[in-house]
């Protein structure tokens, strides 16, 4: 169980350059579920296939449900990103399978909306993220994985400060189809500014 408590309001989010951070709360719906809607073309190819109520509100409420037996187990922190700018939301980023012992390790996934993408809103998310797991759980090492074709995704991993270590082969089931996918990975003692600048 982590230290911190995550789901109280009272919480500081976490703050990057372009982005806040901050774990997704019940009243987060409506927006939710419209900046998903709108982006569903834009999201499925790279996501598990869609259940036919994914913006229902009560797969709404099983969602935060998992979400906070997640984190009450240790194993995942859900969080929103919102661009600073505007204060709206832009998609989510978790660190899930966080594991302590001797692998102190976790894995990052997140998701955009389309009309938020190609404004480096990500990969400041990540950097955010990476900060926080290294520096405030102490994990030695978090890893993503990215379908080959993800040319965007691979981009923000890389401006990150990740390296790709490999192939996974028929890794992930991915709208419906087991997917190679590459694995990156970034280790705490990465230099702070590491990663692509353009």
């Amino acid at each position: 169980m982590f230290a911190l408590p995550f789901f109280r309001r009272d919480l500081p989010a976490l703050k990057g350059n372009l982005v806040t951070l901050r774990v997704p709360f019940t009243n987060d719906f409506r927006e939710w579920s419209t900046l998903r809607g709108e982006s569903r073309a834009f999201l499925e190819p790279w996501e598990p296939r869609w259940t036919p109520d994914e913006l229902d509100r009560t797969a709404w409420r099983l969602r935060i449900s998992r979400y906070r037996e997640d984190y009450a187990q240790g194993t995942a922190i859900a969080f929103f990103i919102f661009e600073k700018s505007s204060g709206k939301l832009a998609g989510g980023i978790t660190l899930g399978n966080i594991r302590h012992g001797v692998s102190q390790s976790g894995h990052v996934g997140y998701w955009i909306g389309e009309r938020f993408g190609g404004r480096g809103l990500m990969t400041d998310a990540v950097k955010v993220v990476a900060r926080f797991a290294f520096d405030t759980l102490r994990l030695h090492r978090i890893e993503a994985a990215c379908i080959p074709d993800n040319i965007r995704s691979i981009r923000v991993l890389e401006k990150a400060g990740f390296r790709r270590e490999g192939l996974l082969r028929s890794y992930l089931r991915i709208n419906g189809i087991w997917q190679d996918h590459y694995l990156y990975a970034r280790i705490a003692d990465d230099p702070l500014d590491a990663g692509t600048k353009d």
